[in-house]
């Protein structure tokens, strides 16, 4: 008899963190209503108020391709600027920033068009 092989370690797939919010407001864009009006205006893409809201608001598990270009036209942006990737693995955190290399960095300072705060991450 063989003995059993021992099963491959699974390739770690880094995961996606979606920056809609971050990217519409790096732009100005700062509710979904603005976003809506955009998409259509810019894309011709009439999406409903709880579609917009549910991508302004929440980790999407699947977006469209055909959606990812609409907003891309409508805030004048590229595709990494909505996606970012962050290596898979186990969650170190470090000593210094009591941060999980999980947790994002801070976000560099940039220069805010309107009196309003960057949403939250």
């Amino acid at each position: 008899m063989t003995e059993p092989r021992p099963a491959a370690p699974e390739p770690a797939v880094p995961e996606v963190e979606w920056r809609l919010r971050m990217a519409a407001a790096e732009r100005g864009v700062w509710t979904g209503t603005q976003l809506r009006r955009l998409l259509a205006e810019r894309a011709g893409l009439d999406l409903s108020p709880a579609s917009v809201s549910a991508l302004f608001t929440k980790q999407p598990s699947q977006v469209k391709l055909s959606t990812l270009a609409a907003l891309c036209a409508a805030l004048d942006c590229a595709p990494g600027d909505l996606l970012a990737l962050r290596p898979a693995g186990p969650a170190a955190v470090s000593a210094s920033t009591g941060l999980t290399d999980r947790q994002p960095a801070p976000a560099p300072s940039r220069r805010v068009l309107a009196t309003r705060s960057l949403p939250p991450l």
